[in-house]
C-alpha cells in the first residue's frame, strides 16, 4: 500500500533543516513525503525544494494544511506528522500491518524531549489518557486509511483542537490502534512557556472545549 506522510509547516526552516535526512529515509522506504506550507516568510519552502521534496502551498491553519495535503495525492494510507517529531524505525511496516484489518486509524505513543524532567511524566500521562479515552493528539502522529479520512470528511477546519475533534469522528468508525512504539517530539513549547503553565493552559482549554466553547475563541487564549 502507498503511504503519504503529510507535514504541515509554517516558518520552520531551523527545524526542517534538521529533519530533511529523516524524511529522505522515509522516502527511500517508499513513502511520499509532502510538506504543506501555510505561508512561510523564512526559508522553509526553499529548503524543501532544494532537497527535492514535494511542497504544497496552502491557506494557513494546521487542519486546512493537512486536508490540502491529503487531497492533493492519492495514497491508501495517510500519516500526519509534525515537523519537529521523529518517527520510530519500522513506521511504515507498523502502520500497514495494523491498518490491514478491522481498525481504520491509530497513533503512536509519544516521548517529549526537553529540559524539564517532568516531560517524561507528561508523556506517560498523555499515552495512558489516550488509551483510556481513544482520543489522540497531533503530537502522537495520527494515521488513518484514505477511506476513513474520506468518510469523516477530513480534519475539521478549526484553529484549535482539530486533533481531538478528528479523533471523535474516527472513533465512530473503529477504535484507534495505539502503537507502543514511541515517536519523539520536541518539548520546545513546554520549555519556552514553562511546564506547569502549559499544563494548566491545556487543561483549561480542553475543559472549555468540552463545555462547548468555540475553537476560535480558545485559539485566542492559546496564542
Amino acid at each position: 500500500m502507498k503511504t503519504l506522510i503529510i507535514v504541515p509547516v509554517l516558518n520552520e526552516s531551523a527545524v526542517l533543516s534538521q529533519q530533511l535526512n529523516e524524511f529522505d529515509v522515509l522516502r527511500a522506504m517508499g513513502a511520499q513525503v509532502l510538506l504543506v506550507d501555510g505561508g512561510s516568510n523564512d526559508r522553509t519552502v526553499q529548503l524543501a525544494r532544494d532537497a527535492g521534496f514535494d511542497i504544497l502551498e496552502s491557506v494557513r491553519g494546521r487542519a486546512r494544511q493537512m486536508n490540502a495535503g491529503a487531497r492533493a495525492a492519492q495514497s491508501d494510507l495517510l500519516v500526519f506528522l509534525h515537523v519537529d517529531t521523529h518517527l520510530p524505525r519500522g513506521t511504515l511496516y507498523q502502520i500497514e500491518h495494523h491498518l490491514n484489518g478491522k481498525s481504520s486509524w491509530g497513533r503512536f505513543d509519544v516521548r517529549i524531549v526537553g529540559s524539564s524532567p517532568w516531560l517524561k511524566v507528561i508523556s506517560f500521562c498523555m499515552n495512558w489518557r489516550s488509551r483510556l479515552t481513544g482520543i489522540a493528539t497531533g503530537d502522537q502522529t495520527i494515521f488513518m486509511t484514505r477511506e476513513a479520512f474520506n468518510k469523516v470528511g477530513g480534519f475539521p477546519e478549526q484553529p484549535l483542537m482539530e486533533d481531538i475533534e478528528m479523533s471523535k469522528r474516527l472513533k465512530r468508525l473503529s477504535p484507534p490502534v495505539c502503537l507502543p512504539e514511541r515517536v519523539v517530539t520536541s518539548g520546545r513549547r513546554w520549555d519556552q512557556n514553562g511546564v506547569w503553565k502549559t499544563i494548566l493552559l491545556m487543561w483549561r482549554l480542553r475543559w472549555a472545549y468540552w463545555r462547548g466553547v468555540p475553537a476560535s475563541e480558545l485559539a485566542r487564549l492559546y496564542r
